[in-house]
């Protein structure tokens, strides 16, 4: 089970906090109803994930990932819908946890978002001074809703 918390972020402090940063480009072989079946090249690795929809408004969901090589992940993103994730991903340490900040590229570029990953949806943990408004739970921000409706289309609204 998965539980995190997802946020925006208010400027690029995150760069010199991180302590790594990775290439990411994804697709997703199907989505709907909550379910995805994402395929990950994230520099040289390759993962297939399966992730069922969430029960409790966004911040847990069932998830399993299976790490592939990088010529199996190149072969099954050519099954993907239309519309591939392209970011950078950033980790930056803050207390007990790891913040993973994305900050996208292409049709979803000016997009930077943050997430935590807890143990309990009550777990407490220490924000970062670049965290801004919490998102958990809004759709628009989830990776297979951006590559459908990209954040150039909608971040004037």
């Amino acid at each position: 089970m998965e539980i995190e918390r997802k946020f925006l972020v208010r400027d690029s402090s995150y760069k010199q906090l991180a302590y790594s940063s990775s290439h990411i480009r994804q697709g997703y072989i199907c989505s709907g109803h909550g379910r995805t079946v994402r395929v990950r090249l994230r520099d040289d690795e390759g993962y297939l994930t399966i992730k069922g929809p969430s029960l409790d408004g966004g911040l847990s969901r069932y998830e399993f990932e299976k790490a592939i090589s990088r010529e199996e992940a190149e072969q099954l993103m050519r099954l993907c819908e239309p519309g591939i994730i392209d970011k950078t991903r950033y980790l930056v340490s803050s207390g007990q946890h790891t913040f993973e900040v994305d900050e996208f590229h292409g049709d979803n570029d000016g997009l930077v978002m943050a997430e935590v990953e807890l143990k309990a949806p009550d777990e407490p943990y220490q924000k970062p001074p670049f965290i801004a408004e919490e998102v958990t739970g809004d759709r628009r921000y989830y990776n297979s809703h951006l590559r459908m409706h990209p954040y150039c289309l909608w971040k004037g609204q």
